[in-house]
């Protein structure tokens, strides 16, 4: 029986690790830290639990979607917050009552907003008349010209810049794209690939936003969810405990099949001869060591595999080492109420807004979005009713100031920076607060990125090396698509085929992103 070894405990590792022990292989799984679900793990903080980074569950392949209701099934009578405001949600005959059970899938509305110069915009931005209205009309007019002309003259598509401005004007670039993809990478977007939009926005654009509303008009609901692009999704799912619980419930699955699990033990890199992976080696409490592997699954950052493998050659060695991440920190604050007045006619506990995010695009505060935990899932809040439990996320690097700071220091600046924004009063709004910092939570595209074809082919050269997953390719996947890539590693696995295309093609080819597919 071939022996696996899968480096990573996310939705990746995680995945591959629960498809092959179904097939009866010996499976591995080192976790460097000592919690599952990677950048998709829940916090849990005196009762309330965190979401790291916020995880909408929602994909258009079928495959993905089948699987995540195999391991947690949908719910089959209301939640606590639809029953208390009298909600109608999509309810499964035979499903688990989240009332009463805990392992079950939620269906949740998707709202995300803009919070922009204090009003609210739609999430990706929309032209629907509240959107002009709150905009004003030399705005609005400086909008419409603005996007004419690049229908007229389209800029080279050779930076992220240039292709938010050739999908929605100048105008609308400048008050909602700039400022915030700065904050999000630490870079301006002309010094960012064009390649990050193309992948993030599904290639929305304005012609996107009026093709989704005429689709309101004309076409029935089964039919808008069959053609709608990710970004304007309206439903998704949500497991009741947070994304952290699926994925703890999957790990459960997996080790009680006979998979074996090893928290706290970190990969230090591949022993390779040839075109094979011999052995991988690794360190945990005892010390380092080193285990014989017939196949290996990586979803590590590709720059510390390639960092920690033997015989690497020296370029391959340089495009690694120089490739680029974002880090990240969750600030979580537990608040009576918001300053934020529900103007929407969604009804929401204690009437809340109804945002699960709030994108921050103001330049004057270094906050990126805003996490409504009680949105998401009622079960995330300990008193959903009466208190509000928020995460402010914050894109930085690891070691600068901002990651620096001592924990206090950090909170301070949040409450300081909602304060600012008008969202909350006063310090003494806060309840409670906790912090959360995420290494490498964004692969990004720039540095040398753009030599990456290099990486991809000396790693695909080893052919029982599949690299999997976010990190694992250095692409800012969703998790449907890491898990995609974890799905066709399988499948080339019990194939015996040597192959990478279709592992390393999952989330670049057009189709994919507009079309559903069925598996």
């Amino acid at each position: 029986m071939s022996k696996i070894l899968i480096i990573g405990a996310g939705p990746a590792g995680l995945t591959a690790a629960y498809e092959l022990i179904k097939l009866g292989y010996d499976v591995t799984i080192f976790e460097k830290t000592n919690e599952i679900g990677g950048i998709s793990r829940t916090v849990f903080y005196n009762g309330n639990r965190m979401d790291i980074g916020g995880h909408r569950f929602f994909s258009k392949d079928q495959q993905v979607m089948r699987w995540w209701e195999d391991v947690m099934p949908m719910q089959g009578a209301p939640s606590f917050d639809d029953k208390v405001l009298g909600r109608e949600v999509p309810l499964h005959a035979g499903g688990p009552d989240p009332q009463t059970e805990d392992r079950v899938m939620l269906t949740r509305n998707r709202v995300s907003r803009i919070y922009y110069d204090h009003h609210f915009f739609d999430y990706p931005i929309s032209l629907k008349w509240d959107t002009l209205k709150t905009m004003g009309f030399v705005t609005t007019m400086k909008v419409g010209f603005s996007y004419l002309k690049t229908v007229v003259h389209k800029l080279p598509n050779d930076n992220l810049e240039n292709f938010y401005i050739n999908s929605f004007g100048k105008k609308l670039y400048s008050m909602f794209f700039e400022g915030y993809t700065e904050k999000l990478w630490g870079r301006h977007p002309r010094e960012i690939a064009a390649d990050w939009g193309k992948q993030r926005t599904k290639e929305l654009s304005i012609m996107g936003i009026l093709k989704d509303m005429f689709s309101k008009i004309f076409m029935s609901k089964e039919q808008r969810a069959k053609k709608v692009q990710t970004s304007l999704i309206e439903e998704f799912r949500y497991p009741k405990f947070g994304p952290g619980q699926l994925w703890e419930t999957a790990a459960s699955d997996f080790t009680a099949q006979g998979g074996k699990l090893v928290l706290g033990c970190e990969v230090l890199g591949l022993v390779t001869e040839g075109s094979k992976v011999t052995a991988v080696r690794y360190k945990d409490a005892q010390g380092e060591h080193t285990m014989d592997a017939d196949h290996v699954i990586s979803s590590m950052p590709v720059k510390d595999l390639v960092g920690g493998t033997n015989d690497v050659p020296a370029d391959v060695a340089r495009i690694a080492k120089g490739l680029p991440y974002r880090d990240f920190v969750t600030v979580g604050l537990l608040v009576d109420k918001l300053n934020l007045k529900n103007e929407t006619k969604l009804k929401t506990l204690n009437n809340i807004v109804p945002d699960c995010w709030i994108y921050v695009q103001d330049t004057n505060v270094k906050l990126g979005r805003i996490q409504i935990f009680n949105n998401w899932s009622p079960y995330l809040v300990a008193d959903p009713e009466h208190k509000v439990w928020v995460g402010l996320e914050y894109f930085c690097n690891e070691g600068d100031s901002f990651w620096s700071m001592d924990e206090n220091e950090c909170v301070t600046k949040a409450i300081d920076e909602l304060i600012s924004m008008r969202v909350i009063n006063s310090r003494e709004d806060v309840l409670d607060s906790h912090r959360e910092r995420v290494q490498k939570a964004y692969p990004a595209y720039f540095d040398t990125y753009d030599e990456m074809d290099k990486v991809v082919d000396y790693l695909s050269s080893f052919e029982n090396l599949y690299c999997v997953g976010r990190n694992g390719q250095h692409r800012y996947n969703n998790m449907d698509h890491s898990m995609a890539t974890s799905f066709e590693a399988v499948k080339n696995l019990q194939a015996g085929k040597t192959g990478k295309e279709n592992i390393w093609s999952v989330n670049t080819e057009q189709e994919y992103h507009e079309e559903k597919k069925d598996a």
